[in-house]
């Protein structure tokens, strides 16, 4: 169940309200904070003055304005510690390093036997993804603050439990636990909130209040924003819009139905349509998913017909799905993230856009957006770093972000 705000929250919120105004504005003054932020000015003093004790915030520059007292600008201090960010998926394990103002420092990848499902197989890969990442920005493990790690299907935050991965067939897997030798506390959270925080931070989230964030992978999902606030649900599985019915009993899904959204838009789902217009064609020979989605994105360039057929029916039932999803929430803003749209949305795009006012109710048509999303390098790992910072300030007593509970 979801818990009642108390007034200790709301001091919480306003203390990360101030941190993530300094990540839009850069160095700003307290009395631009107050203005972003719609704080008051006493407010925001005071937490700045406590930021400062804590060496979240340092000061920038000191201006002397004529007439009146010297006004300090702040700004987060990136050399106050470093946070890894790592983004499991059935294929791969990427982590990345930042500083305190998240900036990317260093990335590590390690690939995965998508047939392989032991989890200490999966938590080795974790393990050397993020020594990798760790070598590469030149991070020294003293200087970690904590590591968020995404983990795909049903994730306990709290408990730092894999609740149900249909993928691998886990249930209840301590992935905290699994990692409690890196000796650093481990946030672990779903890819999903991941992709939806950083769009909410770093992406069409700055100018919108409400959105679908659609991730196309292996599997695929939608992180969802209204009024500002991260959409969680009762148990945090909010999000699972590719386990919604596209076709009546259609394919099978993995997580046991038949005709889910996920069995015709995952890469699974894009190989069982090309093997359907072609069975012999030449991708299909390709073993690796993301290998394969990549050579379709080559052959697709060059004009091959059968997968430019491919193509047209994934655009069409895109379309139909994100239809679907506009309908239930009436978001003006649907980007696309996530390594399979990385390949293929500009390929996908053009059709689905034209195909949309055929899927979409008269009322939520006008204004709406679907764009590829912009957030820098690796959006899940990006979030997950975001929310290890929340966890760090929750440790200093310095709250936790609005919107992210």
């Amino acid at each position: 169940m979801v818990a009642r705000r108390t007034a200790r929250d709301l001091r919480s919120e306003n203390r990360f309200e101030v941190l993530h105004a300094l990540f839009e504005l850069g160095p700003s003054t307290r009395q631009e904070l107050a203005r972003h932020t719609g704080l008051s000015p006493a407010t925001v003093a005071t937490l700045v003055t406590e930021f400062l004790s804590e060496g979240v915030l340092r000061i920038a520059t000191v201006e002397n304005n004529t007439g009146g007292r010297p006004q300090e600008r702040l700004t987060v201090d990136p050399d106050r510690g470093r946070i890894v960010g790592v983004d499991v998926a059935e294929t791969y394990v990427d982590a990345t390093v930042y500083d305190l103002a998240l900036g990317a420092l260093g990335q590590g990848e390690v690939a995965l036997d998508e047939h392989e499902n032991d989890p200490s197989y999966v938590a080795d890969g974790i393990v050397r993804a993020i020594e990798s990442a760790v070598a590469a920005g030149g991070a020294e493990h003293e200087h970690i603050i904590g590591v968020g790690v995404s983990m795909p299907g049903h994730v306990h935050p709290e408990a730092g439990v894999s609740v149900f991965a249909p993928n691998w067939d886990w249930r209840d897997v301590h992935i905290e636990k699994m990692l409690a030798h890196l000796l650093v506390p481990v946030y672990v959270d779903n890819p999903l909130k991941a992709v939806a925080l950083s769009e909410m931070w770093f992406g069409a989230g700055r100018v919108v209040d409400a959105m679908a964030v659609v991730n196309l992978g292996t599997g695929v999902g939608a992180g969802i924003a209204i009024d500002g606030a991260l959409v969680r649900g009762t148990t945090n599985n909010a999000g699972e819009w590719g386990h919604t019915l596209l076709e009546l009993d259609g394919r099978p899904c993995r997580c046991g139905r038949r005709g889910c959204v996920e069995a015709y838009l995952g890469a699974p789902g894009l190989r069982t349509t090309l093997a359907g217009i072609d069975p012999e064609h030449r991708t299909l020979r390709q073993p690796r998913q993301r290998d394969f989605v990549e050579a379709v994105a080559e052959s697709l360039a060059e004009g091959d017909p059968a997968l430019k057929d491919l193509a047209h029916r994934t655009a069409h039932y895109l379309a139909a799905a994100l239809g679907d999803l506009v309908n239930m929430l009436n978001v003006p803003t649907v980007t696309l993230t996530g390594w399979a749209s990385e390949a293929l949305a500009a390929h996908l795009l053009p059709a689905v856009r034209d195909e949309l006012p055929h899927h979409v109710m008269p009322g939520s048509l006008p204004g709406l957006t679907v764009e590829p999303s912009r957030v820098p390098g690796n959006a899940v790992a990006l979030g997950m770093a975001a929310f290890t910072l929340q966890q760090f300030l929750n440790r200093l007593g310095l709250g936790s972000p609005a919107g992210t509970g």
